[in-house]
């Protein structure tokens, strides 16, 4: 698989990176021994970046993913994310703190590779997001802390919110990673919107931060499963997904996928989710596309999926008239 680096870190990561997250839901609700062979089926198909948080599953997935590794005897690259709830923004570097040893005792590691804020930055700040201003003034220094501690090899931040506060935070704060929404439904964040589009504009903040250096994981590259082209959702993820940077409803979201189908007809790719994930991992201002997964199925055919390679000019093109 390839290997890109991310961004100033140094750290080389796959460009399929594997999310542990609610909305697939395998390292939230799965059996220990799916999990178990789903982070070693990970690893042997070359995946190297492993994405977490504290509120997937209330740290269940943290614990989840560090007793695999810990079993596999794996060296990978490991982040995980803090989310200051609106109780805690009176005191958001204490909360930092405490979140980080949470995380650190539940997988069972002295540090992560990358630690991440998981709250979104906007002009307003209004909960559960932050002004740039607090970003600056008081998660950067917390986090900055904990990296001297050696707790984190990195930080960095989840890009959602308003593009100029994002923009602000990414060339003052000394984040090194962002993880930011890109997906067939919105480009936006690397191109701009097409005349007339119903998606939010996120106003190019990937390339921003491709160009500061910073190292950016695509997530919502499926836009949660809506570029399934279907409503259905696995037992095992959440029943209801709240669609980001993308439209009105996730029905929505799937009835805007749908209109891609001409492509897998015209054969330049198996299915919606192939197409969707081999457009997400092209751009080089992207590192690591984040992918969730329901069972170990779906983690061999995004691996598959991505291991075809870039879309052809000849499906970019009619993608451009859809």
């Amino acid at each position: 698989m390839d290997q890109r680096r991310l961004g100033r870190t140094g750290l080389s990561v796959s460009v399929v990176g594997y999310g542990c997250g609610a909305i697939g839901g395998l390292m939230v609700k799965g059996t220990q021994a799916e999990q178990d062979r789903a982070i070693g089926r990970a690893i042997d198909q070359g995946i190297t970046y492993f994405d977490t948080a504290s509120v997937y599953g209330d740290g269940v997935s943290e614990q989840n993913l560090g007793r695999a590794l810990k079993a596999l005897g794996a060296t990978v690259v490991v982040g995980t994310k803090v989310r200051v709830f609106p109780a805690q923004r009176s005191d958001i570097a204490g909360t930092i703190a405490a979140s980080m040893e949470a995380s650190l005792k539940r997988l069972g590691r002295e540090r992560v590779d990358v630690f991440q804020l998981h709250n979104p930055i906007t002009t307003s700040g209004e909960a559960p997001a932050f002004t740039a201003d607090i970003i600056l003034n008081e998660a950067v220094p917390a986090l900055e802390g904990l990296r001297e501690q050696g707790k984190c090899g990195w930080f960095g931040i989840t890009g959602l919110g308003d593009a100029p506060a994002l923009r602000r935070v990414l060339d003052e704060g000394g984040f090194a990673t962002a993880q930011m929404p890109y997906n067939l439904l919105n480009p936006s964040g690397i191109t701009p919107p097409k005349h007339g589009s119903a998606m939010p504009d996120l106003g190019g903040v990937i390339a921003h931060a491709a160009s500061a250096d910073v190292g950016v994981m695509a997530i919502r590259v499926l836009a949660g499963g809506a570029l399934s082209g279907s409503e259905a959702r696995s037992p095992l993820g959440v029943p209801d997904v709240a669609p980001i940077a993308s439209g009105s409803s996730y029905a929505a979201d799937v009835a805007a996928a749908r209109r891609f189908l001409p492509l897998v007809e015209a054969g330049f790719a198996k299915d919606l989710v192939e197409l969707a994930l081999r457009f997400a991992s092209m751009p080089r201002e992207i590192s690591t596309i984040l992918v969730g997964t329901s069972s170990i199925a779906e983690l061999d055919h995004a691996v598959a999926a991505v291991a075809r390679g870039p879309l052809p000019d000849e499906a970019l093109a009619m993608l451009r008239t859809l």
